[in-house]
């Protein structure tokens, strides 16, 4: 049932104890009554008398007492208020599961960096491996010291930045994969409750992001000083195999601010002009650098370059991911268009690495719902869309087409 607003016309058999409240912070042009069906009890549209982030501050501590949660939306280019029956109570979490799966993750960080820098014979003798097994334990502790301290400062940037906004979250979990280039497959926190507002919603996103990569990038810059440069070979024999890290733009800027040069640097050009020799290698991975001068990368280098790796990972900009949160902070419900464009940029890019192809799949399943805040009304401040684009530029700068390529 829909009428104009008038507070003789409120029918005496459906009388409605919220107006008291809305009135303080809404002028009330019309109202629609709703039903269980409809899944909310009473929609108001008007327009604010204060401003909004206020104003839903305001009603939503009067509506508390009464087991309400108000809505703020922009429907049909007018401002609305929709009341919906009962409230989100965050349940406690056990932080026992937290510190076990941070411990285990730690465990298999360390065994997948040592495995990885390991050199020495493969055989079941301990007496023959162990000369080789504590050098490279070393070096895996290095790179485990280094990883976590970069996924620990991300997800704990989501953490202090809802905590700061008085929004319930859940302390991160980590996720071990010990059989893997990094022994992790990241972390993630949970809100346990929507975010208030865009605001909200683009602080908690970005901030993740952000700490990682204050953490990261100077990791990166000490590995890079500390690993060396040479020759990769130029022929592989029977048996023998190379893996090459993936170029983002921020890490071929730093590979030159250390070492002087854009690396791989080339045998030869091929006949091609150098920046359109580049752009194809940044984004196919082709030629095969055989021969080509590269950076052989010290434990450190390698978590802080994967510490870039999973920040580009996270700023795509879709769905639940940190991207998706700032760029819905950003354009609300019209991002949704970005997807297509998203998951058909993933499959191209399958063609020339194959880990797109899941990602692809992993952002069609899950990409198309948004951490949709309860107000939709209060937009980002200048600062706030400023901090947005900023976050989209990084993604930019951070983001590895070819991510990893191992040659036999």
């Amino acid at each position: 049932m829909t009428i104009p607003y008038t507070e003789s016309i409120i029918p005496a058999t459906q009388p409605d104890p919220y107006l008291p409240l809305v009135k303080q912070v809404f002028r009330i042009d019309e109202v629609t009554w709703g039903s269980e069906k409809q899944n909310f009890l009473v929609r108001y549209r008007g327009d604010l008398l204060i401003e909004s982030q206020d104003a839903y501050a305001k009603l939503s501590n009067g509506l508390q007492s009464l087991d309400v949660t108000p809505l703020f939306r922009v429907e049909d280019g007018g401002e609305t208020i929709i009341l919906m029956k009962g409230i989100v109570r965050p349940k406690p979490s056990n932080p026992w599961i937290n510190l076990i799966l941070f411990i285990l993750t730690g465990i298999s960080v360390v065994f997948a960096g040592t495995l990885f820098e390991y050199r020495g014979p493969l055989t079941s003798d301990i007496n023959t491996i162990l000369p080789f097994l504590l050098p490279s334990l070393l070096r895996g502790l290095a790179f485990a010291g280094s990883l976590l301290a970069i996924l620990l400062a991300h997800e704990f940037g989501h953490y202090l930045a809802a905590r700061y906004h008085r929004s319930a979250v859940t302390l991160p979990y980590f996720i071990p994969f010990p059989f893997s280039p990094f022994g992790t497959m990241g972390a993630f926190i949970q809100l346990k409750e929507p975010p208030k507002n865009k605001r909200i919603l683009l602080d908690i996103g970005i901030a993740g992001p952000l700490a990682g990569l204050v953490i990261a990038i100077p990791l990166c810059f000490l590995g890079l000083y500390l690993s060396e440069v040479d020759t990769l070979p130029l022929f592989l024999s029977q048996g023998q195999a190379i893996s090459l890290e993936g170029n983002s733009l921020l890490y071929l800027l730093m590979k030159f601010i250390v070492f002087g040069q854009w690396l791989p640097a080339p045998v030869d050009l091929g006949g091609l002009n150098p920046l359109l020799y580049w752009l194809r290698y940044f984004f196919t991975g082709q030629p095969v650098p055989y021969g080509s001068l590269d950076v052989l990368l010290h434990p450190v280098a390698w978590a802080g370059w994967a510490g870039l790796l999973i920040t580009a990972l996270n700023l795509i900009p879709a769905g639940q991911l940190d991207g998706g949160h700032i760029i819905y902070s950003l354009f609300g419900r019209k991002s949704r268009i970005v997807l297509p464009f998203v998951l058909v940029a993933l499959i191209i890019l399958g063609t020339v690495w194959s880990g797109w192809w899941l990602w692809a799949f992993i952002i069609f399943l899950m990409g198309r719902a948004h951490a949709e805040p309860l107000d939709q009304i209060t937009p980002l401040d200048a600062r706030r869309k400023a901090l947005a684009v900023f976050g989209l530029v990084v993604f930019v700068l951070v983001f590895t087409p070819i991510p990893l390529s191992v040659f036999s």
